[in-house]
């Protein structure tokens, strides 16, 4: 297996309940929870936000 030439350092911290907020290294946030389906399915009272896959599929797709 090769070195890896990139790693990416993030932080994600807690901001309440499902409610989640990454922070990379350049400053960039992004607040991550739950939305739709998920969300009616577990009947949560929160704040619609992107699912962390969401942002995973839109890397991948761009």
């Amino acid at each position: 297996m090769s070195e890896s030439f990139y790693t990416a350092r993030s932080r994600v911290e807690k901001v309440e309940g499902v409610h989640r907020r990454a922070r990379l290294e350049d400053g960039t946030e992004l607040d991550l929870g739950v939305h739709g389906v998920i969300k009616s399915h577990y009947r949560l009272d929160a704040k619609d936000l992107p699912l962390p896959v969401d942002y995973q599929v839109a890397c991948t797709g761009g």
